[in-house]
């Protein structure tokens, strides 16, 4: 994205009356320039805000390791996961995700013993920033590496759920929940609110990049294709249910995030497009309101608005280079993996 210079896509010679169309490119371009400069303050602040809370304060050391390290890698810009993970859309996909994985109450269960989700939920989202950023745009040692470090942690995260049931962060069958959950919602947010569109093929492979990672982290046989995911989703309903860990979850990300009063209005946007997203089925399990009318004509609408705005920080020549370069954060926060 290029700023506009003064001076620089100036005409060499002087518009005149006779010259109507170059004089009007020119106020434009003019036009162009001063609402940047007005609205840059605003934008920067953004940027700066959003790096805090997704990045960390070393957020450009980090993006120097990840993108300033030679070496060959998983994925390049062409391929669906790049531009997927790299697309605005994911904070709302974000949110669905999460919100969706809430409803496997092992899962749930988990996540409230040992993810601390309300008491670090920034330091928790930078590391799986971090952990999204490294296996999708680092080199492929890189990537290799957080995997393992995540595998480790998995081996370390068990207990029981309020049921008996015991729970274990790396079986296979409830990583492969977290897995389907997530990749169906960043998939449903870039299709809504992505900058691009996919095309069927384009899907399919995004599911099936998707599966390389997770099927490194331990899941079996992920699905390779739109239809498999939703087949896998609809293989998994009846494990599924409302639970109070999963409502009191989704009380925090829609009505308590630790966000100051101007930043609630934003994250509200995004939140009620990742409400407007998710099943019936799954708003019915955690006691949300089913109100077609409302999301189209303005939870939708205003999500979009609102990912627009992120976009545009994320894309400020002069703001944060890990938040330009890469996607917000993996919010997979179910997975206890980070």
């Amino acid at each position: 994205m290029t700023r506009h210079t003064p001076g620089l896509a100036e005409p060499a010679v002087a518009p005149t009356a006779a010259d109507p169309d170059a004089r009007q490119n020119d106020g434009v371009s003019t036009l162009t320039h001063i609402v940047d400069q007005v609205a840059q303050p605003a934008r920067r602040r953004l940027a700066d805000a959003l790096r805090e809370k997704v990045a960390g304060d070393d957020a450009e050391q980090r993006a120097e390791a990840i993108w300033g390290a030679a070496g060959e890698r998983w994925f390049n810009p062409d391929d669906p996961m790049w531009r997927v993970h790299a697309d605005a859309s994911m904070f709302v996909g974000g949110i669905r995700a999460l919100l969706l994985q809430s409803l496997h109450p092992l899962a749930m269960a988990g996540v409230a013993g040992h993810s601390g989700y309300r008491s670090d939920p920034w330091g928790r989202l930078q590391r799986t920033s971090t952990f999204l950023a490294t296996t999708t745009f680092g080199t492929i040692d890189a990537a290799e590496e957080a995997i393992a470090t995540v595998r480790d942690i998995h081996q370390r995260v068990r207990g029981r759920a309020a049921d008996g049931r015991s729970y274990a962060a790396s079986d296979p069958h409830l990583l492969g929940w977290v897995h389907t959950a997530e990749v169906d919602s960043f998939l449903a947010a870039y299709r809504r609110h992505g900058r691009g569109s996919l095309t069927p093929g384009e899907a399919d492979r995004f599911v099936a990049q998707s599966g390389m990672v997770s099927a490194r982290l331990g899941v079996l046989d992920p699905p390779t294709t739109v239809a498999g995911l939703q087949d896998v989703l609809d293989g998994y309903r009846p494990e599924l249910s409302g639970t109070p860990g999963a409502y009191e979850a989704a009380r925090f990300l829609l009505l308590q995030p630790p966000l100051s009063w101007s930043s609630k209005l934003g994250y509200a946007a995004l939140a009620g497009g990742a409400v407007a997203l998710l099943p019936m089925w799954a708003r019915q399990m955690l006691r949300l309101p089913v109100l077609p009318i409302t999301d189209r004509v303005v939870a939708r609408p205003l999500a979009g608005t609102a990912v627009r705005a992120v976009r545009w920080a994320m894309e400020d020549p002069s703001g944060p280079a890990q938040l330009k370069r890469a996607a917000p954060a993996r919010s997979d926060g179910l997975s206890l993996s980070r």
